[in-house]
């Protein structure tokens, strides 16, 4: 097999950083596996310039020529790859690349662009999984000077933004302009939604395998009603020292798995099924839930990727389920391209 990682960004180095971040742990977990498996890198970097780097280091990528579009997909055509694994974040990522390689009849793991775009746009996918019986917070969409409609408290966040850039919880009405004003410096809109009360939030993950759709162990995060009633850009992602890029909520003060037995695991993966079916998604899913006191779960967004690093999410929860990162990636393998068996 003969597998292309499709990374990098663009049109956001954030973006980029994060794509190569999981990545690499993409490529050191297959690379465990050994045989006769070869995995091939593709990488975009901000302003469009295609590589074809032998790892995703900052030296390998300097040293790997820079390639028009043309010439890439000239490449890419010759490469003679069995299935790639697409791992750009970014909104052109997630759509236009992977357009690309359904024009050029490469196989991949993951969910289509139609899928990927509706996903990714907050308000379409709240309205697409609100329609299929979900709970989802009321919400209006605004931009800069637009008037608020709801009552306070409410949450405001970009539109199609990742990672909590922009988000702000408003409870004071003279505070809301500035919200929309930073919400908007990350997309041309604003998503505005009543304020769920804690409660839990919690992440559902849905893998689909050749017996059916399979329901992974909740994640549940760190909140607190008085000192984090939101989860903010900071508890995702950070720098360090030295300015490398790592993941916050990796550790047990931050995340945790849920115990399958915990009364909020039905009402929620039953809400992550209908949300699965709902946006139409193929391979995987994964669904954020703030749950109120009540113990209602009312979806908040979904994340419709996988990187295939030990820690994305979605390994981390097949992982407490019982299936390994490589049994993982083959089962998704085996959906995107059906006659290939392991």
């Amino acid at each position: 097999m003969r597998y292309l990682h499709l990374t990098g960004s663009a049109v956001d180095p954030l973006l980029d950083d994060v794509s190569r971040l999981y990545s690499r742990g993409c490529l050191d977990a297959v690379a465990a596996r050994g045989g006769g498996d070869e995995h091939v890198v593709a990488h975009v970097s901000p302003g469009g310039a295609w590589r074809f780097p032998a790892a995703l280091d900052d030296e390998a990528l300097a040293a790997a020529p820079a390639l028009s579009l043309a010439e890439a997909i000239a490449h890419l055509d010759g490469l003679d790859v069995d299935v790639a694994l697409p791992q750009m974040f970014c909104r052109p990522g997630m759509t236009t690349y992977r357009s690309l390689l359904d024009l050029l009849e490469i196989p991949y793991v993951g969910n289509r662009p139609d899928v990927m775009a509706v996903g990714a746009d907050k308000p379409r996918a709240s309205a697409v999984v609100g329609a299929a019986g979900v709970a989802v917070p009321a919400s209006q969409v605004v931009r800069p000077g637009d008037p608020l409609r709801l009552e306070l408290p409410v949450v405001v966040k970009p539109a199609d933004a990742d990672n909590s850039l922009g988000l702000t919880l408003v409870r004071e009405a003279a505070a809301f302009d500035e919200a929309v004003r930073l919400a908007c410096e990350h997309s041309d809109r604003a998503l505005v939604e009543t304020f769920v009360e804690l409660g839990r939030e919690v992440r559902c993950g849905v893998v689909e395998t050749p017996e059916g759709l399979v329901c992974l162990p909740l994640e549940e995060y760190a909140v607190d009603a008085t000192t984090k009633p939101v989860r903010d850009h900071a508890d995702k992602l950070a720098r360090d020292e030295s300015g490398d890029l790592g993941l916050v909520a990796k550790d047990a003060a931050h995340a945790w798995v849920v115990d399958p037995a915990d009364p909020v695991t039905g009402p929620v993966q039953q809400a992550a099924l209908l949300a699965y079916a709902a946006l139409g998604c193929r391979h995987h899913g994964l669904f954020d839930f703030r749950v109120d006191p009540g113990g209602q779960p009312y979806f908040l967004e979904a994340s419709l990727y996988c990187s295939f690093a030990p820690t994305s999410v979605v390994v981390v929860m097949a992982e407490a389920a019982g299936i390994k990162l490589l049994d993982l990636l083959d089962l998704s393998v085996r959906q995107a391209i059906p006659e290939v068996a392991r």
